[in-house]
């Protein structure tokens, strides 16, 4: 008997600070706690007018004479935290023109991201185009003729297209390839 009562009091005083925490809580004994549904609504996409896009020949590129590879850098410039996600398309833009563009096919590598971009914060992609061999005109290996562009439009998903030059010349390229990593908070070299 002695020890029926000893667990009807263990019992009855689990119930009693199972009471209390439950009026504390506010949740109603018998009921199942749900996890937290409040959750802070994400940043919208970076809207094409929110970004300023510059470019500059990679550090780490192919051999050749063409560009090879360049970083492409997007800046917020708005006044509130925005994202960026997924892979660029890319167009050589002829006579300057991004109406008058030669899209490239683009190869993925990397995993996409979401990547937040707060004000004057930065994000990159980085290209690496089938390289111009030679000097003077240069040639492409594959036998066609390489391509030179003054500027590239360069689109993101959700945050429209950008015209944009290599700070440092026109983009030399081959093949109208390109391969293309993913938006990355890191800088790429």
């Amino acid at each position: 008997m002695r020890h029926s009562n000893g667990i009807r009091r263990a019992a009855l005083a689990t119930t009693a600070v199972t009471a209390v925490a439950a009026a504390v809580t506010g949740i109603l004994p018998g009921t199942a706690m749900a996890a937290s549904t409040t959750a802070s609504t994400p940043p919208p996409a970076c809207s094409a007018s929110a970004l300023q896009v510059s470019a500059r020949e990679a550090v780490h590129r192919p051999v050749g004479t063409g560009t090879g590879a360049a970083v492409v850098q997007f800046t917020n410039v708005s006044r509130r935290t925005c994202v960026l996600k997924g892979y660029p398309t890319v167009a050589g833009a002829g006579n300057g023109s991004p109406t008058h563009n030669t899209p490239l096919k683009v190869t993925r590598t990397g995993r996409a991201a979401t990547v937040t971009v707060r004000p004057h914060g930065k994000a990159w992609v980085k290209l690496t185009f089938v390289q111009v061999q030679g000097e003077a005109d240069g040639y492409c290996v594959s036998g066609t003729d390489p391509v030179a562009y003054p500027t590239m439009v360069i689109g993101l998903p959700h945050s429209g297209k950008h015209q944009v030059a290599l700070d440092n010349g026109w983009w030399a390229e081959c093949d109208n390839k390109v391969t293309a990593t993913p938006v990355s908070a890191v800088k790429p070299s």
